[in-house]
């Protein structure tokens, strides 16, 4: 799901006809999507200290190098999945950094 969308209503929508949500950020699996996939805001905002840093100290933002995030976040909601029905294989389970029991 678009992370502009609002959450509630798509995923009381899914929940009624059943359908598993993916979302891209992590506040999308503690509201109830089954999965999500996303970078580590935590380390994005690391990373933004040292661009703060750098134009306070007088350097210029255009000349500051454009970053990818690097570490991305699987979470599994075990709680949605009970909800839909569905059985989150144990492959799944061993990689997820997070699992909503």
């Amino acid at each position: 799901m678009q992370p502009s969308l609002p959450r509630k209503p798509l995923l009381d929508l899914a929940l009624k006809q059943r359908l598993p949500l993916v979302g891209s950020t992590k506040l999308a699996s503690r509201d109830g999507f089954l999965l999500s996939y996303s970078y580590n805001q935590n380390d994005l905002y690391r990373r933004a200290a040292f661009y703060i840093d750098g134009i306070l100290k007088g350097a210029k933002p255009a000349d500051l190098p454009v970053e990818q995030p690097t570490r991305f976040e699987l979470i599994v909601n075990l709680k949605a999945a009970k909800a839909l029905g569905i059985t989150v294989p144990d492959t799944v389970l061993a990689r997820a950094d997070e699992v909503i029991e």
